[in-house]
């Protein structure tokens, strides 16, 4: 069976029978697990695991939302000069 052009993967395997694996090997996959984030965020993923629980999701990490705090690397760009040059001071 092939999924119809504009219907997601979930759509297509929501009304079809998931017996391509082997019985009583493999745990049971559901299509509707709730994933909830500690920010309150829930998303619908599929998982063998009934429910998750996360501390951080693309709502609330940083990187995604765009808040990153960037390290001032300029004080240790400045004290390793300094060290350098107090290094080729103590050479000379």
């Amino acid at each position: 069976m092939i999924p119809l052009q504009g219907q997601s993967l979930r759509e297509f395997l929501q009304g079809q029978s998931l017996n391509f694996m082997k019985k009583d090997t493999h745990p049971k996959y559901d299509l509707n697990t709730k994933a909830t984030c500690a920010c309150g965020a829930v998303f619908m993923v599929g998982s063998t695991m009934p429910e998750i629980k996360m501390e951080i999701c693309s709502n609330c990490h940083p990187f995604y939302t765009g808040n990153e705090k960037i390290m001032d690397t300029a004080g240790r760009v400045e004290r390793f000069n300094k060290r350098k040059a107090a290094s080729v001071k103590a050479k000379k």
